[in-house]
């Protein structure tokens, strides 16, 4: 791997400020064209234990740190994420799959998450209380909540280890983090800047292993352990979630979704056909808030999928590094036969393919981008959650009817309006029963503002002062005179 930064490449878990092997390795491989990458250090259950122990002895002195020390060491790593961004997309991209220029566009906004959290930490205030009683005082505080173990997904693996671990650090608290196994160089690589930043030893650690029961048990039910974050599907956070419960810690869980993307016949179709493949494509359908139902007014519909079928086809295929690649590959063969799964099923069902519909030559993982019709409510790719390159399209008539068949899932992450109609936009945000509404865009993410879903579809938030929020303890002081 040709790097202009050598050291980023680490192939050994990092825990309590040194790098360590493990009893074995795991390999990684470049899912574009299955060439092996690198074999990194398989961690077991009793190194998440030593790194559970490291950061529970970390944290007594990082969370006695000024706001503005913490502050300081963060920023550090933020420069320093900024000045290898170059690498560590191309990092990214060989053990992901995504474009390079998207896996750049990930590590700026990943650094964008520890620049904004770094800031934030200075403005932890508590309150004064108008007292009850004149003899005493009453005031809150701020408190990290502790230690804080995170599992993170291979879809974005720099940004959701940011999005997680720099909030957490700023509020004072220390980190074990278990990144996949597809995607451990990224991790690896923000571990090895953490730690040129100055960030004391214990504070941040990381364990890639294969034995993802084990150490995920050690992460959720630990004693030691304040609060978990996961990112991942709603079937596995809903075991982490119980394994929770046995300690009742605090959590964060940001899982999948079923996302709508409405069209209105009064929408800007230009606009709305360049937010669907923006939300639909980007990271070939990879992403949690992909959308995954497109429903359109049906004087419209045709029009529409003209104009889709035409931009979805102008897509450049192939590995993420060729230069104007668009689309890459999933993440491996199971990934593309799931979503070929879907669209037979679909087809079966009475849907039509427009465009694509098949595997690729490219390699095992391709699968192509894919417009079908005539697509309903029952068909499973309405109801699943696709995670590929694939765009159903159903009509609709009514508006009303339209937000009922939106809301009727048990997810609740993202959704998607387009119409140039104020009035009719507000209507529908706020009848959408999701934690994000994004309205005549199909981009919406950032540090400044809260991340999360409802339903099944997780607690908690990250980004924006909820997400800070997220990392304290609120203590209540009450001062006798």
């Amino acid at each position: 791997m040709q790097l202009a930064n050598s050291d980023l490449l680490k192939l050994q878990n990092y825990i309590d400020g040194e790098w360590r092997d493990g009893a074995s390795t795991i390999e990684v491989r470049d899912p574009a064209n299955g060439e092996l990458l690198a074999r990194v250090a398989d961690g077991s259950a009793a190194d998440a234990e030593a790194a559970v122990a490291a950061a529970s002895a970390a944290f007594p002195a990082w969370k006695r740190k000024t706001a503005g020390e913490r502050a300081a060491v963060l920023k550090r790593w933020h420069q320093l994420i900024m000045d290898n961004a170059d690498d560590l997309a191309r990092i990214l991209t060989l053990e992901q799959g995504k474009p390079l220029a998207e896996a750049k566009g990930e590590i700026i906004y990943g650094a964008s998450f520890i620049e904004w959290f770094a800031e934030e930490c200075r403005r932890a205030y508590g309150q004064t209380i108008p007292t009850h009683n004149p003899a005493m005082r009453l005031n809150t505080i701020r408190q990290p909540v502790g230690v804080v173990t995170c599992i993170t997904p291979w879809n974005f693996p720099n940004a959701m280890i940011t999005r997680k671990a720099a909030p957490a650090l700023a509020a004072g608290c220390t980190v074990v983090i278990k990144p996949p196994v597809e995607t451990p160089l990224s991790a690896l690589a923000l571990c090895q800047l953490a730690e040129q930043a100055g960030l004391p030893k214990g504070t941040i650690n990381m364990v890639v292993g294969s034995d993802a029961p084990g150490i995920g048990r050690v992460l959720t039910e630990d004693a030691r352990v304040a609060k978990f974050t996961f990112t991942g599907s709603t079937a596995v956070g809903k075991l982490l979630m119980a394994q929770c419960a046995s300690g009742v810690k605090k959590m964060s869980m940001e899982l999948g979704g079923n996302a709508p993307f409405i069209v209105f016949d009064d929408a800007d179709l230009d606009t709305a056909v360049s937010a669907c493949v923006a939300t639909k494509m980007r990271n070939a359908g990879q992403t949690c808030v992909s959308t995954n139902r497109i429903y359109v007014h049906e004087a419209v519909h045709d029009q529409f999928v003209e104009k889709l079928r035409a931009a979805v086809a102008e897509l450049k295929i192939g590995h993420g590094c060729d230069e104007g690649v668009a689309v890459g590959p999933l993440i491996h063969r199971r990934a593309a036969e799931r979503v070929n799964d879907l669209v037979q099923d679909a087809i079966a069902s009475g849907a039509k393919v427009e465009l694509g519909g098949d595997f690729l030559s490219h390699g095992e993982n391709y699968f192509a981008p894919t417009l079908i019709t005539g697509v309903t409510d029952e068909m499973r790719i309405a109801r699943e959650e696709i995670f590929g390159p694939l765009a159903p399209v159903q009509k609709f008539t009514d508006e009303d009817d339209v937000i009922r068949r939106a809301n009727a899932t048990p997810y609740g992450l993202a959704a998607y309006v387009m119409s140039e109609n104020i009035r009719r936009a507000n209507r529908v945000v706020e009848a959408l029963d999701y934690g994000m509404v994004a309205c005549n865009t199909g981009v919406f993410s950032t540090a400044v503002a809260p991340f999360g879903g409802c339903k099944e579809s997780g607690i908690g938030r990250e980004g924006g002062v909820e997400g800070m929020a997220e990392f304290y303890e609120t203590k209540y002081c009450c001062f006798g005179a």
